[in-house]
């Protein structure tokens, strides 16, 4: 995901500003996978692949996204834990 890509995206749902954290990069500094997260709606949305999965709730796939929370953990931590236990809840679903 090119850095001019990350700079026009907003919340899907409330259109707030995104916090990104990167967790791989490219040598050219592309984002291959990292996360977003939403602060105002607590949200948080999954970059793999240099691609952002920005889809309603209803249409994620908790079995598909858990693998890459466990590998972010430590990522995951040292951001708003609300955030990833939002997601990890509606993943449960």
């Amino acid at each position: 995901m090119k850095t001019e890509t990350i700079e026009i995206l907003c919340c899907p749902f409330d259109k707030s500003d995104l916090k990104l954290t990167v967790v791989t990069q490219s040598l050219d500094r592309e984002v291959l996978e990292g996360f977003f997260t939403c602060e105002s709606c607590n949200r948080l949305y999954p970059i793999v692949q240099g691609i952002p999965i920005m889809n309603p709730d209803e249409y994620r796939e908790g079995k598909l996204e858990r693998p890459l929370l466990e590998r972010w953990s430590k990522q995951l931590e040292a951001k708003d834990a609300v955030a990833s236990r939002r997601l990890l809840e509606t993943l449960d679903q």
